[in-house]
């Protein structure tokens, strides 16, 4: 008989007290993907849909521990990474990265700024990431100012010019499309870079794996709400990557299981922004009471 064993993906991030990014985001997009989801909680933040008012860092030890008692037990098929924030941090993950199999595909979401505009990730964590991270893992998904940053971090790193200007607030500014920045961050050392379009005029994702360039289209939602969108994403391209699929087809699920998230995206949770729902929660609610049947979420995996 074929194997029916269920991928479980491996998420090390951190944890949103309000539900709508980090480790919870990252287990709903796993739960919608049809994998199983583990987590190695990075930091703990208190956080509402309109700021991060506190972050308690796990200790490093505790980080590699959570990892290796996931890989013992149940085996880990895929990793996402997100929310590190310390330099510290990514050494502990780096080095919880060696207890699993070597071909173990692994997700990074450099994240650095929240979505109410907390910086998440300090300056030498950036550069932790580039010399520690940025050679070991399958695919980076940075958004257009995270891109930009690990460019520039790398080019201090090598005594350069930084490209884009000084960075503020956590991302920089300046030029540097995503085609190019795609390309200079594959030389850092990840097989693959998808450049996500969620703050370039289109909603168009840059998937380069150092031959092919590729351009990914996808709707925007202005009335919908992002909050966890670059977390769902990373996570859903993750998923697919443990059920088998080729990073191209990974990267196109992501693309559009986080674009019908921020569509279906809860508005009116919180008074700031809302989350993505990946699960269309609002939809089924309004059906309920309308008296129409619902349906649960798609179960197993989404091509």
């Amino acid at each position: 008989m074929p194997d029916a064993r269920v991928p479980a993906v491996l998420s090390i991030a951190g944890s949103d007290s309000g539900g709508g990014a980090g480790i919870q985001a990252d287990l709903k997009a796993f739960a919608r993907c049809g994998v199983h989801g583990m987590t190695a909680i990075t930091a703990l933040t208190a956080q509402n849909t309109v700021a991060v008012s506190g972050i308690h860092p796990v200790p490093s030890e505790f980080i590699v521990a959570q990892v290796r008692a996931v890989a013992e037990d149940i085996g880990v098929d895929a990793v996402k990474i997100g929310m590190l924030g310390t330099a510290e941090t990514v050494r502990a993950v780096r080095e919880a990265l060696d207890l699993l199999a070597p071909a173990t595909p692994v997700v990074l979401d450099p994240v650095m700024v929240a979505e109410s505009g907390a910086v998440l990730l300090d300056e030498p964590a950036r550069a932790a990431i580039v010399e520690e991270l940025l050679p070991r893992v399958t695919v980076v998904t940075p958004n257009l100012p995270e891109a930009r940053v690990l460019a520039q971090t790398a080019g201090e790193a090598r005594g350069g010019v930084a490209p884009g200007g000084e960075a503020r607030g956590g991302v920089a500014p300046g030029g540097d499309d995503a085609e190019d920045l795609a390309r200079r961050l594959r030389r850092l050392g990840p097989a693959v870079v998808v450049v996500t379009g969620g703050h370039r005029e289109a909603a168009t994702d840059v998937f380069f794996d150092g031959d092919a360039l590729e351009l990914i289209p996808g709707e925007r939602y202005a009335d919908g709400a992002a909050h966890g969108s670059g977390c769902t994403h990373s996570s859903a391209l993750a998923a697919h990557l443990a059920l088998g699929r080729p990073p191209l087809e990974a990267a196109r699920a992501a693309k559009r299981i986080a674009a019908e998230a921020v569509r279906d995206g809860i508005r009116g949770l919180g008074a700031g922004a809302g989350p993505v729902d990946v699960f269309s929660l609002t939809r089924r609610h309004r059906g309920a009471r309308g008296g129409v049947p619902t349906s649960g979420a798609a179960a197993g995996p989404l091509a």
